[in-house]
């Protein structure tokens, strides 16, 4: 008669633990690939980066640039084409901020890189009352050092590390407030004509980036150390999405999708379709009446609950 061997406990407990970390690596890796795929589908989709490019990543410090520069790393090894990377920091002098965290990590990681001193925050609390949002002042004063900087060190291609998310917020932000459909380009012209901005994370989700940052053990510097606090209305925006994403699966990426699928006719603006100029030539349109034959979708339209005010 055999009897029973009895395991003990701490080695069933040691199993346990070697499959829940395989069971994570997996999930990482998977997490990786996806966002490389990602990326890269959106390097391709809008031709961002090309042979013999130099591209300058922007990191604040935050999760979204340093997956950004993560990314664009692992792909450069992988490219069949040859681009050089040059990360650049604007230390712009806010109080606690700390100058050596960057440095020391670029430093390991291996990359050239360029911290820029400028005192842009003593500018903005100067010019902008206490209590405002100074992130606007900020971010155009910004923009015109790091263009003038990419200029300095030869980069032709300037990326950004703005992800769907943020993409999607900008738009109804424009919508919602400005009376505007206008969003955040994943690739466009700099304002002072001499540089391509791109945003190769386009494509990737913000949870995405925030388990990824998690992931990676990315050195993470607050964004809020000047003090202002985040747009109310972006606010207002974010939980809006937060709540179709919880009771309308799918209603987000959906949205996401029709600004990369334009029909110009079939809105109001003469600037982009020629109203005015429309004639009938007795020649069948594809894009006329018939578009509204079939309703695009049989799942409720009620949008979510969150009130959007001014202020």
């Amino acid at each position: 008669m055999e009897t029973a061997v009895e395991i003990p406990a701490n080695v069933e407990a040691q199993k346990l633990a070697r499959k829940k970390a395989e069971k994570i690596a997996l999930e990482n890796n998977k997490l990786h690939k996806r966002l490389c795929r990602l990326v890269g589908q959106a390097i391709g989709d809008f031709n961002m980066i090309e042979d013999g490019d130099k591209v300058m990543v922007c990191l604040s410090g935050g999760k979204d640039s340093y997956a950004l520069l993560d990314i664009l790393m692992t792909l450069r090894e992988r490219a069949p084409i040859h681009f050089d990377i040059v990360a650049v920091n604007l230390d712009q002098k806010q109080p606690n901020f700390p100058p050596e965290i960057l440095p020391a990590y670029l430093t390991e990681l291996g990359v050239a890189f360029h911290i820029e001193n400028q005192d842009t925050y003593s500018i903005v609390k100067r010019l902008i009352p206490e209590g405002k949002t100074t992130c606007s002042l900020c971010s155009r004063l910004r923009r015109g050092i790091l263009y003038r900087v990419a200029d300095e060190l030869g980069a032709n291609k300037i990326a950004l590390g703005h992800h769907r998310d943020d993409i999607l917020e900008t738009f109804f932000l424009n919508m919602f407030f400005g009376g505007k459909l206008k969003g955040m380009p994943a690739k466009l012209q700099s304002d002072d004509g001499k540089h391509i901005v791109i945003r190769p994370m386009a494509y990737v989700k913000e949870e995405d980036t925030q388990r990824y940052a998690e992931v990676k053990g990315f050195p993470i510097i607050p964004c809020d150390l000047c003090g202002s606090q985040e747009n109310l209305q972006r606010k207002q925006i974010k939980g809006l999405m937060r709540e179709w994403d919880k009771k309308f699966p799918g209603r987000v990426e959906s949205i996401f999708s029709a600004l990369s699928n334009v029909a110009p006719s079939h809105l109001m603006d003469p600037k982009l379709f020629g109203f005015k100029d429309l004639k009938a030539d007795g020649v069948a349109n594809p894009m006329g009446d018939i578009a509204f034959d079939e309703e695009p979708c049989s799942t409720p339209t009620t949008f979510g609950t969150i009130p959007l005010q001014q202020g």
